[in-house]
């Protein structure tokens, strides 16, 4: 699964789904993939982050005590 940085609008790999949906942890690890060969994880803010249509990420992926 891919997202982007909402600020530069960088694509990132989602290392970690089950991160990514947990709304107890505010980061996630990614990995840019530019260029050849794998590229080292980095730890990125889910709230920085997006869905590559510009949609924003789930509520419940983001706050602990929402309830959808």
């Amino acid at each position: 699964m891919y997202l982007i940085i909402k600020d530069n609008g960088d694509l990132v790999e989602v290392l970690d789904i089950s991160a990514l949906v947990d709304p107890c942890r505010d980061e996630m690890p990614g990995r840019y993939p530019l260029g050849r060969g794998r590229q080292t994880a980095v730890v990125l803010k889910k709230t920085a982050l997006s869905f590559p249509s510009g949609g924003a990420l789930p509520r419940r992926w983001l706050d602990p005590g929402c309830i959808e």
